[in-house]
């Protein structure tokens, strides 16, 4: 079974011969939604110029997979944007928290503690 005794380690996917998708954080999200907004940006300039255009446009095929390798960068560089800038701001959240529970423990008790400054009466206010 996996995760029983698994002596051998994970192979990793390199994207590229140079992006290793399971280490990089973003990265398999970001494939795996590219390659979803490839397929419906190819399929549907394909379908729309189908049936708009009829059988006549010639360069139909082609210049869908264009618009299918376009779909792919556009969305596979907004997704990984947008998870970077989420995975920035939770760490600093991360960061913040940390050093807010280390003064907390630091503090607790002594003198520059502002909780012991408080009377018992606003303490239960807040």
């Amino acid at each position: 079974m996996a995760g029983e005794g698994d002596s051998e380690p994970r192979k990793s996917f390199k994207l590229l011969g140079f992006l290793d998708v399971q280490s990089v954080p973003c990265a398999r999200e970001s494939v795996l939604y590219g390659s979803l907004g490839s397929l419906v940006v190819g399929l549907g300039h394909f379908l729309a110029t189908k049936f708009l255009f009829g059988f006549f446009f010639s360069g139909r095929v082609r210049r869908s997979c264009d618009f299918a390798v376009g779909g792919f960068i556009s969305t596979m560089l907004g997704y990984w944007f947008y998870c970077r800038y989420n995975l920035a701001q939770q760490r600093i959240r991360q960061r913040m928290l940390k050093e807010g529970m280390k003064n907390r423990i630091l503090f607790e008790g002594s003198y520059l503690d502002p909780e012991k400054n408080q009377t018992g009466n606003e303490r239960s206010d807040s």
